[in-house]
């Protein structure tokens, strides 16, 4: 069974995902792979629109999703989170980043360090130098990590990995996959493991 993560750190509710996910893998013994992905490619690919775009004309429904976003936010405790006043922030560089971070086998730490400097200590963190420094701060190699994500052979696995999970029916971020079974947002984490405790049982 493999359990997948899409992930783009431009999205809270990837954020809030990220923050609930070690409680699932310690309940279930699961472990979730994560994927980056470059959630501005998928809306181009698939038309979509972030939820303020799409929603906010639609009477009361931008409120209820701030009402389910603080349910969620209780729930787990999420006291750290503070919305990027800098929103919506340019990833590409981040997801590239996340890449080159995956291909040295570093990115749990780097994951854990990019949502902290966009969800808790907020930053405009589509500018390399305040990307440098924030990670430079939190104890990494910003320097390679920069350099690496310009390689071509970075640029392209972000490219490919984007249309494949578009491929698969994904159309935002957070997304998940058990196998080939796919649930879309941070409110299906319930369904996500439920389905994992199935298919071990």
């Amino acid at each position: 069974m493999r359990v997948e993560f899409l992930f783009d750190f431009g999205s809270p509710n990837a954020y809030f995902a990220h923050k609930a996910i070690p409680d699932i893998e310690k309940r279930t013994g699961a472990t979730f792979d994560y994927v980056p992905i470059l959630l501005g490619g998928i809306f181009k690919l698939t038309g979509n629109k972030p939820p303020m775009v799409a929603f906010g004309g639609v009477k009361n429904k931008m409120e209820y999703e701030m009402l389910e976003t603080r349910r969620f936010i209780a729930r787990h405790g999420l006291t750290q989170f503070q919305f990027n006043p800098h929103f919506p922030v340019n990833t590409l560089l981040l997801m590239r980043m996340a890449v080159a971070a995956q291909a040295s086998g570093n990115l749990p730490r780097y994951a854990d360090v990019a949502f902290h400097h966009m969800w808790e200590a907020p930053k405009k963190m589509d500018e390399p130098e305040i990307v440098r420094s924030a990670l430079a701060e939190s104890g990494l190699d910003a320097g390679a990590l920069l350099e690496q994500a310009q390689s071509p052979e970075v640029k392209q696995q972000l490219m490919a990995t984007t249309e494949h999970a578009v491929a698969r029916g994904a159309f935002g971020s957070p997304t998940f996959f058990v196998d080939d079974e796919i649930y879309f947002g941070k409110d299906r984490l319930r369904d996500v493991e439920e389905e994992i405790v199935r298919r071990k049982a």
